[in-house]
């Protein structure tokens, strides 16, 4: 990853328009900074979510709040809870999904 040119910011994600995606069940709540090819997000997850989608996007994702877990294509699941963090590579090998039953705050890089 490669950070633009850019100078120092600060960002109140409260500040920070939310977009709604609904999931095969539940819905996401994404507040987005994007920084050249970066995307930060500040994402929330309902209670009952589960991803309509895999994803082979390569992420840094750190859980804020809840409980969440990660899926791979693979059978493996993981799960994760506050302070703990993932990261995978967009090389297409760890598709992955999400999902929560108590609901989730994560800090996304990707």
């Amino acid at each position: 990853m490669k950070i633009p040119a850019l100078p120092f910011t600060v960002t109140d994600w409260s500040q920070v328009e939310p977009t709604e995606h609904p999931g095969e069940t539940g819905v996401a709540h994404w507040r987005t900074l994007t920084i050249g090819d970066i995307r930060i997000r500040q994402v929330t997850y309902s209670p009952g979510y589960l991803a309509d989608h895999w994803c082979d996007r390569g992420h840094i994702l750190y859980v804020v709040a809840g409980e969440l877990v990660t899926e791979l294509q693979d059978g493996r699941r993981v799960t994760l809870t506050p302070g703990m963090s993932y990261q995978v590579s967009d090389r297409g090998d760890a598709a992955h999904r999400s999902a929560t039953e108590t609901g989730a705050t994560l800090f996304i890089v990707d």
